[in-house]
């Protein structure tokens, strides 16, 4: 086990959390971004999952939010602060949503994402998620197109075995409480 490696808590968001979340949604998506209403609303809606990444200092690094519809689980939003991409804490939110996905029998996750945003695409594309089509100008503030986003069903081997290769991997470099 590397010593060095960074430790990161995953808990429900709760609504003492929400301005930060704002503070990080500023960064992440500029004037079109969630209010604090939005994110309250989110929290308390009986279909959503949101959950918060900290450091064991206890900063809110990122978050990320879902909606369980039946079998399917809309992923809504994954952020992290600027200064602590590039560190897994996404893939750590991602690993949370699909975990849950599995205890709940969730048998399909989706998502959209914008073309140009290939860091999310590459990471989405790593934990088994392919693109089945484009949402055209989905976002209103460029109108920049939205790729759509599936998992295969998530309890087949081909999705199973390569999850589990991954968060291996994902475990050799970052702790998840």
């Amino acid at each position: 086990m590397n010593s060095h490696m960074d430790t990161v808590i995953i808990n429900r968001l709760k609504p003492n959390n929400v301005d930060d979340v704002i503070k990080i949604e500023e960064s992440a998506y500029g004037d079109h971004h969630w209010s604090r209403e939005s994110f309250l609303n989110e929290i308390q809606n009986e279909l959503a999952r949101y959950y918060s990444v900290t450091t064991p200092e206890g900063k809110l690094a990122g978050y990320a939010g879902c909606w369980h519809i039946l079998e399917e689980a809309h992923i809504t939003t994954i952020a992290i602060a600027p200064e602590f991409r590039r560190k897994k804490y996404a893939q750590a939110l991602l690993k949370k949503i699909i975990d849950d996905c599995y205890s709940e029998k969730i048998k399909y996750i989706t998502l959209e994402v914008r073309k140009s945003n290939k860091p999310a695409i590459n990471l989405y594309s790593k934990y088994g998620f392919s693109s089945f089509g484009t949402r055209k100008g989905y976002y209103q503030d460029n109108n920049e197109d939205a790729l759509i986003m599936w998992t295969k069903n998530i309890f087949f081997d081909e999705f199973k075995q390569n999850y589990e290769k991954t968060v291996a991997n994902l475990e050799k470099e970052i702790t998840i409480k």
